[in-house]
């Protein structure tokens, strides 16, 4: 029996300048797979991802797409160095899900590098008509968080974003509201509330101008049937139709992140190993603090292709 294995990509917030640079220069397809990007986009995206500037290539406009190139990227060429590696299931963090969606089969790229560049655009914008952002809540259970802000009359409310490990909760809301909140969760036994460098308040309310905006794009965005599962932030489960898939990315831009719940469905379907592809090490740090007792390994730069050695042992295990 071939051993289940599970791909993640990591979103919005891990991105840095010169993420996946190293690929690019050493490997033919992923210098191909950013030039593609380039062309489509017609524009030197890839300058922006290399060098920068930081503050230019955090912006929500800019970050999105980026770190969507990258993933592909760094992805593509694991499927060419080893190719007998592949995932039963994709997963991706908020922005990481159209990863997930592309590795899985189900959108091409640049059917799918057209709509994150809708989706990054119509979220820069929503950021821009309504000044939010998002805070950590550290030491509280989502079910406590939101006793807490359901109590809170603030001129905008604030959502729970994202349920992404055991003690670590993200809320998001307009900056006087978040402020108040802040307050009042240290009131009721937070550890620490910590701001997060973002420019908006993603997966809430206040995004509700970018979901009508994205609604039209990503229902008429051709999707395809394919082998490998996806495990989706809405409902924080496997989504198999076509039609739920994308309600799913419709729904998840004013939707909290349901993160720790996919990680859980995928364990109950005995995945063996995680591998978390694209900048940062995020996801990986998740797993731990969920409890996933299974490998899980990081590929950020070209060094950490001779970890997947090990999964390739594990993963070409036969069972009699």
């Amino acid at each position: 029996m071939t051993k289940k294995l599970a791909f993640l990509f990591p979103g919005q917030g891990a991105q840095y300048p010169g993420m996946g640079k190293d690929f690019f220069e050493q490997f033919s397809i992923a210098r191909q797979t950013f030039e593609e990007a380039d062309d489509f986009l017609n524009d030197s995206f890839s300058k922006l991802i290399f060098n920068g500037p930081s503050d230019e290539l955090t912006k929500t406009c800019n970050s999105q797409i980026a770190i969507y190139i990258a993933s592909i990227a760094l992805h593509r060429v694991i499927r060419e160095q080893f190719p007998g590696l592949i995932p039963s299931v994709c997963a991706g963090l908020s922005l990481g899900e159209y990863t997930a969606l592309t590795v899985a089969g189900k959108i091409t790229f640049t059917d799918c590098l057209d709509l994150v560049r809708a989706r990054a655009n119509a979220m820069h914008k929503a950021c821009e008509e309504t000044k939010g952002s998002m805070e950590v809540v550290l030491g509280l259970t989502g079910e406590a968080v939101q006793t807490v802000i359901s109590t809170l009359n603030p001129p905008h409310p604030v959502w729970v974003a994202n349920l992404n490990c055991p003690g670590q909760v993200v809320i998001a809301g307009s900056l006087d509201a978040l402020a108040l909140a802040s307050d009042a969760l240290k009131q009721n036994g937070a550890k620490r509330v910590l701001a997060l460098e973002v420019s908006g308040a993603f997966h809430s309310g206040l995004m509700g101008s970018a979901q009508e905006s994205l609604r039209g794009k990503i229902a008429t965005t051709p999707f395809e049937m394919s082998n490998i599962q996806i495990v989706m932030n809405v409902p924080g489960d496997f989504v198999s139709t076509l039609p739920q898939m994308q309600q799913a990315l419709i729904d998840q831009v004013v939707s909290p992140v349901l993160w720790e719940k996919g990680i859980r469905k995928m364990m109950e379907q005995k995945i063996e190993a995680y591998v978390e592809i694209g900048p940062g090490k995020t996801l990986c740090g998740m797993n731990k603090r969920i409890g996933v007792a299974e490998p899980t390994l990081s590929i950020e730069k070209i060094s950490d292709l001779e970890e997947l050695n090990k999964i390739m042992e594990l993963y070409a295990t036969t069972e009699s």
